[in-house]
């Protein structure tokens, strides 16, 4: 595995000499990077840049990704490493690893589509743990974190995002996708929602049924009708139903949207 060490990195501005060398090699100058970088929502004046490249100073995350986007530096990170001991490809090494891109790039399936610069991002809360992770607590206020996303791409009416884990609502929702949710504590059947079943974070799509002879008596209101009993559907037909028990805690957190 490659070694990093940051504090030998900045020792020797590694940082603020690549900065250097590809605003050198796009031709621009301190003042023209300035300007270039304002069309990625950085916004900083010729000395900041100057103190970049000399080592005063280092770009934030963000910034520093909108320095690659500027300085078109498509290997991102790595372009900003200079790790000892990695051996280097020679020529024809580095001949099939550009055919091998170019393969890449050609298929399509692996091309960067970037966001148009007039896209208007806004910030969510999304649970930093993922729902159907084996854990209810992405509901606590504190596992929630502010995440920049296009606006576009936000229902309305959500107020909050979880991201799914696992396969089980495949082909519809993916592994680290994020939902969006309306809170809510009622679901139609066959609405997708996000509920807490014995302290378990699920999403899934919403079913009822006749709840079976053992399960009657704890569904019977007041009034004696039975209630239908909930039942938790996969999408992936490689999950059984999950109905839900009168003797474990159950809650709709809301409608995913």
């Amino acid at each position: 595995m490659l070694r990093y060490d940051a504090e030998s990195q900045r020792n020797r501005n590694v940082i603020g000499r690549r900065i250097a060398e590809a605003r050198t090699q796009n031709r621009l100058s301190l003042t023209g990077l300035a300007e270039r970088l304002t069309g990625y929502g950085v916004t900083v004046g010729r000395t900041a840049i100057n103190k970049w490249e000399s080592g005063a100073s280092v770009p934030n995350a963000y910034q520093l990704l909108a320095i690659c986007r500027a300085l078109d530096i498509e290997t991102e990170l790595p372009y900003f490493m200079d790790c000892e001991g990695m051996e280097s490809l020679n020529a024809e090494g580095q001949q099939r690893l550009a055919a091998y891109r170019d393969d890449l790039l050609a298929s399509g399936h692996y091309r960067h589509i970037p966001i148009p610069a007039d896209v208007r991002l806004i910030e969510m809360p999304v649970s930093a743990l993922a729902a159907s992770a084996g854990t209810g607590s992405f509901l606590d206020e504190g596992s929630f974190e502010l995440t920049q996303v296009r606006a576009d791409e936000v229902p309305e009416g959500a107020q909050f995002g979880v991201r799914v884990s696992g396969d089980s609502m495949e082909p519809v929702y993916h592994d680290g996708q994020i939902v969006w949710v309306l809170p809510c504590d009622s679901l139609r059947p066959g609405e997708v929602g996000i509920f807490v079943y014995d302290g378990e974070g699920y999403i899934k799509a919403y079913g009822t049924q006749v709840p079976p002879e053992g399960e009657r008596e704890a569904y019977t209101r007041s009034d004696g009708t039975l209630a239908p009993q909930p039942v938790l559907i996969s999408y992936n037909v490689s999950y059984p139903p999950k109905p839900v028990s009168a003797d474990m805690g159950f809650q709709i957190v809301g409608k995913v949207l």
